[in-house]
């Protein structure tokens, strides 16, 4: 009996498209639901009950919630190609640190920035604060081709889906992050020339105009 395998998303979300990647990568067929966000579905908050968030992944009944979880339960479960996680204990926490490290200092660092008003002292120390995260990892990453060395893995997908939002950084936060991180720009140019990551992404201007309306309706802009 083949798997019923069913993701629950909303399209511009960078936690969401980690899950897309990682499906991909491992050629797994799936159901793609998309979630209005503004109007949880009972199917949501049926499977995420403590959280009522986005991505869950279903799997023959079963729902895996948060999106580094669910990466690492799809590598577990689809073991036999591309391994996403490195087998040495060692490495395999290094990866997991880092990956934790964007999950805790991009999205906040970002959303500063996205939520700022005007070129103030706010924005400005927003500003900092994210461009200082990314030259973290840009040293992490070094002149590896991946964060993991020669293969595309953990680390990489939880950190290219924000690229996705980095156009809307600029736009909002008047800032140049090629000029700034020009490594981890051609990092992300060298991920994307992979089939799960290109196809997986959200349309840059997609969420530039997805956060353009976010502000309005904040009263920011």
């Amino acid at each position: 009996m083949a798997d019923q395998v069913i993701l629950l998303d909303f399209g511009p979300s960078m936690f969401g498209m980690r899950v897309r990647i990682a499906l991909s990568e491992k050629g797994v067929q799936y159901e793609y639901k998309e979630q209005d966000l503004r109007n949880k579905s009972p199917l949501l908050l049926q499977t995420n009950p403590i959280h009522k968030k986005i991505p869950v992944l279903i799997h023959n009944g079963k729902p895996i919630c948060e999106s580094l979880i669910i990466v690492q339960y799809i590598d577990e479960v689809w073991h036999d190609k591309a391994p996403l996680l490195p087998s040495d204990p060692y490495q395999r926490a290094q990866a997991r640190f880092w990956a934790d490290y964007v999950n805790k200092k991009v999205y906040d660092t970002g959303n500063k920035i996205w939520t700022s008003k005007g070129k103030g002292e706010e924005q400005e120390a927003a500003k900092k604060d994210f461009i200082e995260v990314l030259k973290v990892l840009e040293g992490e990453l070094g002149d590896k081709p991946y964060f993991g060395g020669q293969s595309f893995g953990f680390v990489d997908i939880s950190l290219v889906t924000f690229s996705s939002w980095f156009p809307s950084c600029e736009t909002f936060g008047n800032l140049s992050i090629e000029k700034e991180c020009p490594k981890l720009t051609a990092w992300v140019k060298r991920c994307k020339e992979k089939e799960s990551v290109s196809k997986s992404l959200a349309d840059e201007k997609v969420v530039v105009e997805f956060l353009r309306t976010m502000r309005k309706n904040l009263g920011i802009d």
